[in-house]
């Protein structure tokens, strides 16, 4: 497969990937022939990003740590609950913490995968996607730092219901002039309500927009006295945040992880960056680049531990009958470096 720019990609080329809609059903299945009328549409919705099938890349695996069984019951859940908090209805903490249960059993069984966050989103699934991605990320960063299951559970499940007091935000509750009205409050309050869950998991949707320099909300805390599951959904949302593909100023990985390393000590803590750039793949599988010896390949391989320093497959040769196909690992050839994303 091959993940490219929607605007690239021609009708009759096959899907790479599943895209989904807002309660989780298929929109459009892998391995499906594209159409103009599906690629307007895809634009039409937000779609930005694509995987593409290609014959010259068929071995190349977007490696998903999340099982397609575990992110349809994700996002349906999601959806579930957020459409009844919308409506005044009660929702189920126990259907939340068994999707919950699936995704750590994904996560546990991948542990020795890079996450990339490439899953489509559309204008309508965003939400639910993010809060999977941010979920996702948190949990393994939550593994790395040598957290039990106990811990992983009420991580994950802060993280999944981190922007849950968006639900019915009032209008000016984002902003800094509002910070009792801030939706991390209306998270917290929405959230220590459900008995099953531990008040840690209602502390994590209060704090996750809090900066360790002190300058975040609603509270404007500092240091340690965030607690440790709410700074690292902190770094989990950011860098989802920065990489949506929905907004105009949405940044590749590559960029994002150059961005957060910038607010280290600031934003973000430092220690929680150092296993993120341990957890996140750079340049996810797929994607075309540009090397410093000026040839063009696509990154077929990732490095555990090195997650800028993948393999890239580079067709050599004069003539396309000429061709020579070799894999350049950037873990071997230190002197070679990835100088741009062909995008």
């Amino acid at each position: 497969m091959k993940y490219v720019n929607v605007e690239s990609v021609e009708a009759g080329e096959l899907l790479g990937k599943t895209v989904y809609s807002s309660n989780g059903t298929v929109l459009l299945s892998a391995g499906v022939q594209l159409t103009v009328y599906m690629v307007n549409t895809l634009k039409r919705i937000g779609v930005t990003m694509l995987y593409i099938q290609d014959e010259a890349y068929k071995d190349v695996d977007a490696e998903d740590i999340l099982d397609e069984t575990t992110k349809r019951a994700i996002i349906n859940e999601m959806s579930v609950t957020l459409e009844s908090i919308r409506s005044g209805k009660d929702w189920s903490p126990r259907k939340v913490a068994l999707s919950i249960e699936k995704l750590l059993n994904d996560v546990l069984n991948g542990r020795e995968m890079l996450v990339q966050l490439t899953d489509i989103r559309t204008k309508d699934n965003a939400q639910y996607v993010h809060a999977m991605n941010v979920c996702l990320l948190s949990s393994v960063i939550g593994l790395n730092m040598g957290l039990n299951y106990n811990q992983l559970r009420d991580l994950a499940v802060g993280a999944l219901l981190h922007d849950i007091g968006k639900v019915g935000e009032p209008p000016g509750s984002g902003s800094a002039a509002n910070s009792s009205l801030h939706h991390t409050w209306r998270g917290f309050e929405v959230i220590k309500n459900k008995r099953e869950f531990s008040l840690l998991v209602a502390h994590t949707a209060l704090q996750h927009h809090e900066h360790v320099d002190g300058t975040g909300m609603p509270r404007g805390i500092k240091g340690s006295d965030i607690h440790l599951f709410a700074r690292i959904v902190s770094v989990a949302n950011i860098y989802d945040n920065l990489i949506n593909g929905l907004s105009k100023d949405s940044l590749m990985p590559h960029e994002a992880c150059e961005e957060m390393m910038a607010l280290s000590g600031t934003k973000l803590d430092r220690d929680i960056l150092i296993e993120f750039n341990k957890s996140v793949s750079v340049y996810p599988n797929g994607t075309a680049v540009r090397l410093s010896t000026k040839e063009t390949g696509v990154i077929v391989r990732q490095h555990r531990g090195l997650p800028g320093r993948p393999v890239i497959r580079v067709a050599r040769g004069s003539t396309r009958y000429s061709l020579d196909v070799v894999e350049i690992d950037l873990a071997q050839h230190t002197t070679v470096f990835i100088e741009a994303v062909m995008t």
